[in-house]
């Protein structure tokens, strides 16, 4: 047996979760990741109706809706693409089709093919913006709300010779 202990699946994904709310603006949007893929190709998360969540009318504030899903696509490629690449929102849209007044689920996946397909256009480009789209549903399935992100991708600059 290994001396070094491997932590399980479970545990490791726990872990994985819980350091998202090491960041305070994250931490207030009432978002909860339920499941974060080992490699970060998929990520899964919950926003619930909540004293946290709930806006004048009873529903799910769309600041929370919006807050929730926005560093996620990012820091999906930040991790899945490595150091040599620089990702930065460039920007959103939210389109609200129905109140929010249970539960929301979003989930989101960066499947390699996605990675091939970026790193192949900045063989020949200096940097690309890629969508992604974000449907937050209810336990049914009904959509209540969909986000559109926009991500800039280029590689880093290789340092001057000497520097």
């Amino acid at each position: 047996m290994s001396p070094i202990m491997r932590i399980p699946a479970a545990l490791s994904n726990k872990l994985r979760c819980w350091s998202f709310y090491l960041f305070g603006c994250y931490r207030g949007t009432g978002g909860t990741l339920k499941y974060i893929a080992e490699d970060w190709s998929e990520v899964r998360l919950e926003l619930p109706l909540s004293w946290r969540t709930r806006n004048y009318v009873g529903t799910i504030f769309g600041g929370s809706l919006y807050a929730a899903v926005d560093p996620i696509y990012m820091l999906m490629l930040i991790r899945r693409l490595g150091l040599e690449f620089i990702v930065w929102d460039k920007a959103a849209s939210i389109q609200f089709k129905k109140p929010g007044r249970e539960t929301l689920y979003a989930n989101f996946e960066v499947k390699d093919g996605e990675l091939n397909a970026i790193r192949s256009l900045l063989a020949t480009q200096r940097s690309v913006d890629r969508t992604y789209v974000i449907n937050l549903a209810d336990k049914s399935g009904t959509v209540c709300a969909t986000v559109e992100k926009v991500i800039y991708i280029r590689r880093r600059e290789a340092p001057a010779a000497g520097a």
